[in-house]
């Protein structure tokens, strides 16, 4: 047998096995696996008297996970859809703790550890967002921080898939607590801690008078 004959076989047999394949793979996927007998969402049904086969929730069904009935805690805002003026749940030291921590790795990049808008990545060009201690933002209600941090504000990102709702309420503590710290009065402070600030400052008084001596 010639090249060209063996040729012209092996491709007609190629073409047959081919076929077959195809007509295997045919026979093998019936319509009624695309037509399964199931119900699609707002299908109508002749089963049920109002004729729809999606069904309503029966009473007294619960959400898991999601229910978010505390619309303050999980949106920021009252009942009347103002930013909320109190936090949701008593903040105590560690609720400002791990605010300090969420707020330095989120939001200390650009609002720097102090607040005053100048982080890392606004000193290599990126622009600078507003101080947080502006008076604007000092009375602003926790709420609005909140709201801010979950769904972000000009080119600030939301941090709602990063920061949980408890976090973001931390670190809206923890702001105001920077606000504190830097827009205060010795006059509003305890006895107590005056006069450890003043001990403090006559140690360290004490202590530039001897280097000078030196």
């Amino acid at each position: 047998m010639s090249a060209r004959v063996r040729g012209v076989v092996t491709g007609r047999g190629s073409a047959m096995v081919m076929a077959l394949a195809v007509i295997l793979a045919g026979s093998g996927c019936r319509q009624d696996m695309h037509d399964q007998p199931k119900y699609q969402p707002h299908e109508a049904s002749a089963f049920f008297a109002d004729g729809r086969a999606s069904r309503p929730l029966v009473d007294g069904t619960v959400a898991r996970g999601h229910l978010d009935e505390d619309a303050l805690f999980h949106t920021g805002r009252d009942a009347e859809g103002g930013f909320g003026e109190v936090f949701p749940f008593r903040v105590g030291h560690a609720d400002v703790e791990r605010g300090r921590e969420r707020y330095d790795i989120y939001c200390s990049p650009c609002h720097d550890r102090v607040g005053n808008g100048n982080g890392m990545i606004v000193q290599r060009g990126f622009n600078a967002p507003t101080s947080l201690h502006e008076q604007r933002l000092r009375d602003a209600p926790p709420g609005y921080f909140f709201h801010v941090i979950t769904e972000g504000f000009g080119v600030m990102q939301g941090y709602a898939a990063q920061v949980p709702p408890r976090d973001r309420w931390a670190i809206a503590a923890y702001i105001r607590a920077l606000q504190l710290s830097q827009n205060t009065v010795l006059a509003e402070w305890p006895l107590e801690t005056r006069a450890e600030l003043a001990k403090g400052g006559a140690v360290a008084a004490s202590t530039e008078r001897g280097q000078a001596h030196d």
